[in-house]
């Protein structure tokens, strides 16, 4: 019998030279999920638990070729974006995209685990405007999200306002995920904006919070394993729950490597089940 063929996942995004975030991590995620897992790296960065030691990011057009190549040979079933560190390769990304029906599952990432800065001051517009429109799913974290609105969120409320805010004016699902909170729980929300004869809806999803530093990656690990579920034919709602366990339990078997925010698990998660 003839295995059928695994879903094409693009992972656009940077490389973490520790294997714990960034493409690295998208490439795990995606294998362990049954998907067939293609890169276009947007950066190179010197990185490890406890920071990011240096960024140099590649050519747009470079950026734009490493797309093309992936696309127009093996094709695509759903994409995955993660770190762009300028406009340039923004607008290159953008205009490489251009055509291209599959789902994109959007990860805004501007604020590393450590807190250092990944993307150039100029980059978030230039975001908000050629990519968020084109996404099925953004996928920010709190300091992302509140970044994105232009204010601090403080309590619950305000990261659903917000969530609310962003997808509305962008016409994108928008899943605020609530782990830099303080709580004892982990509370995140995907919110869905009215489209044709749909009203707004939002889907709470809430698990204990798992007591360990080893996070690095757990937003590009989600993001990738929505856009692998996307691509097996899953649909958003249930992608999104599905990629959270597979979150979970990878923090859960977390190999303890490193002195900072050490790296997930993936590699021990083989079912969803």
């Amino acid at each position: 019998m003839t295995n059928p063929a695994p879903p094409r996942i693009l992972s656009i995004a940077g490389s973490d030279s520790s294997g714990g975030a960034g493409i690295q991590a998208d490439i795990k995620t995606i294998t362990m999920l049954g998907g067939y897992a293609m890169t276009a790296i947007t950066a190179i960065t010197a990185q490890n638990t406890v920071g990011v030691q240096g960024i140099v990011p590649l050519a747009p057009e470079m950026v734009a070729q490493q797309i093309a190549s992936c696309i127009t040979d093996i094709g695509v079933d759903a994409i995955k974006i993660g770190m762009l560190h300028d406009a340039a390769v923004i607008a290159a990304v953008a205009e490489a995209l251009v055509g291209v029906e599959a789902p994109i599952v959007l990860d805004p990432v501007m604020i590393a685990t450590s807190g250092a800065a990944l993307i150039a001051p100029d980059a978030v517009e230039a975001m908000r405007a050629l990519l968020f429109p084109r996404a099925a799913l953004i996928t920010p974290n709190l300091p992302e999200l509140a970044h994105l609105v232009g204010r601090s969120l403080t309590s619950h409320e305000a990261m659903v306002e917000a969530a609310e805010e962003l997808a509305d004016a962008v016409g994108t699902a928008v899943l605020a995920k609530g782990g830099h909170g303080d709580t004892d729980r982990i509370r995140d929300v995907l919110y869905f904006p009215a489209t044709g004869d749909a009203g707004a809806r939002i889907v709470a999803f809430d698990h204990a919070r798992i007591d360990t530093r080893h996070t690095h990656g757990t937003g590009c690990t989600l993001s990738s394993a929505i856009a692998t579920l996307l691509g097996h034919g899953q649909p958003l709602e249930h992608a999104v729950r599905l990629a959270r366990q597979f979150v979970i339990r990878a923090i859960e078997a977390a190999p303890g490597f490193g002195a900072g925010h050490g790296p997930l698990g993936h590699q021990a998660v083989r079912s969803l089940a």
